[in-house]
């Protein structure tokens, strides 16, 4: 973090302690709560026990890895694609500490960033680990032992969370590594074997694929990417899997053994075991709540079985005047998810209508290419018993993603079978993170899939692959 602006050293001199809401966390559910809660005349006080503000998504999470992603997808071009563009290039070598230099530099440049923001908004930040000591107050203990009590008269918790380990693969941060470990590699593994084909899996996997490494894929369902839709997954994995990526479905670990130069992973695949060598093991099976040495149990704040703090649809937890949001509460564990939440309690203590759609929270892989999602899939109006209409129109046929060289994937709108309301959208292709922002806005004002399908997408652009679908959703799609 960097050093407190002249409002907190001047708040500090001074003795006085006392905010109308503290903050624990400075990620992006936290950092953008505080500056909203700013705005709206709240004396502001933020809490980040690393030395860096951002929490993980932009210091070991959504930022570094995008920005690997798109140096490594270069690299790629610049072996195999370039040329047919009429690029040739005599000799194309692989530079990774330039590339993890720019990484940094991008999260530096970040996370300076918020900096700044706290002090034109006069947001107070403290440095150190925060703690409840009650229901208006909270203990900031430096890394020297130095503690400090705030006064607080609401508080937000945004511990954010961390990854999970399995009870037989410890991180070594060496051979076993978490998500943190696999965007520091000092070289590029021979064979990288990844446990879990969700989308940290996914994206870091191919980061060093793509630089070189041989992946394999260890996923113990029978789809990748968890409950995003079953169709578009599928298209996924032969997309990934023609890239040269290796998955082993439906597959369990047993365990983990880290010998003098490789790993051995032990699993099981159709009641037959077998073992799989490989020099470096991701460990990407997910991500829990960070909610220990919180104080969360000294003021009775309640959690459930999965150590996420309760919060009623105030995002309010069992004390009135304590909140949480983020990767602390239930639902997806998105940046975005977390912003809204945070400007949604900003807004509430403040007498506003703070609210969240949850409806409408998209998601995305950040592969190449990438898959986005928002709203509900096949699988789940299905199950739900909902009638629906499906349209779906692939890039193949779309002059920009020729254009591009990027023609792999489809757009699908799912649609009510009566009122025509758009129930969900799914996009397998290129900038997939980008377009998925026309559906959740068309989404949040209860559009029709008519009303895409009437909207005006300049030629020749990636989105008119969404038009299509959404023509698609009654058989009139034009161009094919």
């Amino acid at each position: 973090m960097a050093q407190p602006n002249s409002q907190s050293q001047s708040t500090a001199a001074g003795g006085d302690f006392q905010f109308d809401l503290v903050v624990i966390g400075s990620g992006p559910g936290g950092y953008t709560g505080a500056i909203r809660a700013a705005q709206l005349g709240l004396k502001t006080a933020v809490i980040e026990k690393d030395k860096s503000l951002g929490g993980t998504c932009l210091n070991v999470g959504c930022i570094p890895s995008k920005a690997l992603l798109d140096s490594s997808e270069h690299f790629l071009q610049a072996l195999h694609e370039l040329s047919e563009h009429g690029v040739k290039l005599a000799k194309v070598e692989l530079d990774l500490p330039t590339m993890l230099g720019r990484k940094d530099k991008i999260v530096k440049s970040l996370t300076d960033g918020i900096a700044y923001l706290f002090k034109k908004n006069q947001i107070t930040s403290f440095q150190g680990t925060g703690s409840l000591v009650s229901a208006t107050e909270v203990e900031v203990k430096s890394a020297t032992g130095e503690t400090k009590r705030l006064k607080a008269k609401n508080i937000m918790l945004a511990t954010g969370s961390v990854p999970i380990e399995l009870p037989f693969a410890k991180f070594d941060g060496k051979k076993i590594i978490s998500s943190t470990e696999a965007l520091t590699l000092p070289q590029v593994p021979k064979h990288l074997i990844v446990i879990g084909g969700g989308v940290i899996g996914l994206e870091l996997g191919s980061v060093w694929m793509r630089l070189g490494a041989k992946v394999t894929v260890i996923e113990a369902t029978a789809k990748l990417c968890g409950s995003m839709d079953g169709q578009m997954t599928k298209q996924l994995q032969k997309v990934l899997t023609k890239q040269g990526m290796e998955f082993m479905l439906e597959t369990k670990v047993q365990g983990l053994e880290v010998l003098k130069d490789q790993v051995k992973v032990k699993i099981e695949s159709a009641k037959t075991p077998s073992e799989l060598m490989g020099d470096i093991c991701l460990v990407a099976v997910g991500r829990k709540a960070f909610s220990d040495g919180v104080g969360l149990e000294k003021v009775g704040v309640t959690k459930d079985e999965r150590g996420r703090v309760k919060v009623n649809a105030h995002l309010q937890t069992n004390i009135a005047n304590i909140y949480a949001i983020g990767d602390l509460i239930s639902g997806p564990m998105l940046a975005h998810k977390a912003e809204e939440e945070g400007v949604a309690v900003a807004e509430t203590i403040t007498g506003h209508a703070g609210h969240v759609n949850y409806d409408t929270v998209p998601g995305v892989v950040y592969t190449w290419p990438e898959l986005a999602s928002v709203g509900k899939t096949e699988e789940e109006l299905k199950a739900s018993g909902i009638a629906y209409k499906v349209g779906s129109f692939p890039f193949s046929a779309n002059g920009r993603a020729k254009a591009l060289g990027s023609t792999e994937g489809s757009v699908k709108v799912l649609a009510d079978a009566k009122s025509d309301r758009i129930l969900g959208v799914h996009i397998l292709g290129p900038r997939a993170s980008d377009m998925i922002a026309e559906a959740v806005v068309a989404m949040e004002f209860g559009g029709s899939s008519e009303d895409l399908a009437r909207s005006f997408h300049a030629h020749p652009t990636l989105s008119e692959v969404m038009r299509e679908a959404a023509l698609a959703v009654d058989k009139r799609a034009r161009q094919m």
